[in-house]
């Protein structure tokens, strides 16, 4: 297994559709860099939930998310699963985001999601960000439309078991849902930890990367 470090890293974007996305996706991934690298800056953008319970969870799961981190989140208004009608908004909320932070990764979903919401943030944000490693996360769902990733981050045990907790304890509007439990997020972190030789790992599609391998 090839491992590739980052030898700098002070700032993050993390987009999402909706609110949970972000901390389905990459919830792992964002408190593995947060626990190790304090101080870190997290500008996130959620398209949809703003002024409803929905905002108060994700501000909460968020915090819990990326602790000791300089978080910067905004909840849009944007309805759920009418992207594609409001793509002006989408766009335009997204070439904010990009006026004001000069990211060293950027989370985000994957263009080939089943979920119209999904894919077409995730077309969007390589329009704003070009010049930027953009990471795709995954959402489990009835879709199934997991698919085959090019880069994992490997979960610590503890960070696997923390991350399936906050999401219970932040998210109670999604309890409801039969495909949100413990099994299903800790399932699939597990047989992305088998796909990169790790017990719990977070998937994530990437379309361009450049590497630096020497001075």
């Amino acid at each position: 297994m090839i491992r590739l470090g980052a030898e700098r890293l002070d700032r993050v974007v993390a987009v999402g559709a909706h609110c949970d996305d972000i901390a389905i996706g990459a919830g792992g991934t964002l408190l593995t860099l947060c626990l190790s690298r304090p101080g870190i800056r997290v500008d996130a953008l959620v398209l949809s939930g703003g002024g409803s319970e929905r905002e108060q969870e994700e501000q909460a799961a968020l915090t819990a998310f990326c602790p000791d981190a300089d978080l910067r989140l905004t909840v849009l208004k944007l309805p759920d699963g009418r992207l594609p009608a409001h793509w002006e908004e989408a766009k335009a909320a997204v070439e904010e985001l990009r006026l004001r932070t000069e990211p060293d990764l950027v989370l985000a979903p994957r263009t080939d999601d089943a979920h119209q919401d999904h894919r077409g943030l995730a077309k969007l944000v390589p329009t704003a960000f070009r010049d930027h490693l953009v990471l795709g996360y995954e959402i489990v769902k009835w879709d199934g439309d997991l698919g085959r990733p090019a880069a994992y981050q490997p979960l610590s045990p503890e960070v696997a078991e923390r991350k399936v907790r906050l999401l219970q304890e932040h998210y109670p509007s999604q309890r409801h849902r039969p495909w949100y439990d413990r099994e299903a997020f800790l399932g699939l972190a597990r047989i992305r930890g088998i796909e990169s030789h790790a017990r719990y790992a977070e998937a994530f599609a990437a379309a361009k990367l450049t590497l630096n391998l020497g001075e």
